[in-house]
């Protein structure tokens, strides 16, 4: 796995071993990146982080800061390192998504939610509650599902796609029109 684009194109990022991560694939973070556009000055959240590939390639191509939220010891140690050899501080908190969110810490302007697809139906709707308090005025929601059973939180809907078994859904903030 490698950072598609921008700084730090085709440098290698660790996974952890076994099958409790699953990171998200370079073809479709080149497509969901292609579909988010500009990303520059951006503040990420990264929940749910598994490699920080998602947030990695944000600061890659020019996001301000992200902050990955990982419960995984496994994971949260290689995103540790993945940042290390990039050169990048950043703040990977080993906490649950969902008592991170309760927590209310911050303001961000692109948030990456990729759960575990067995979890989706247990927290939709704590997600769906929680997220809007983190939020600054036009963040937008991505999401990663399996497309049998896909993350919906009741945001409008910008754009979906879907790769394989994999949805990919970009949400717009309560306050953003889906519109513009």
């Amino acid at each position: 796995m490698r950072v598609v684009a921008g700084e730090f194109k085709g440098r290698r990022l660790r996974a952890p071993r076994g099958m409790h991560t699953r990171p998200t694939a370079d073809r479709v973070r080149e497509a969901l990146f292609s579909i988010l556009g500009d990303v520059s000055g951006a503040r990420v959240l990264d929940l749910y982080a598994g490699t920080g590939a998602l947030g990695i390639e944000a600061l890659s191509r020019g996001a301000a800061s992200a902050l990955f939220v990982e419960s995984d010891p496994r994971a949260a140690a290689a995103i540790k390192h993945n940042l290390r050899s990039l050169g990048l501080e950043q703040p990977v908190r080993r906490q649950d998504a969902l008592r991170f969110l309760a927590r209310g810490e911050g303001t961000y302007d692109l948030v990456f939610c990729d759960p575990p697809y067995d979890s989706v139906p247990r927290i939709a709707g704590p997600l769906a509650e929680r997220l809007p308090a983190l939020l600054a005025r036009g963040a937008r929601i991505v999401t990663e599902s399996d497309k049998r059973t896909p993350l919906e939180l009741g945001f409008p809907l910008l754009a979906e796609r879907t790769y394989g078994d994999t949805r990919i859904a970009i949400h717009a903030g309560p306050d953003l029109d889906p519109r513009a």
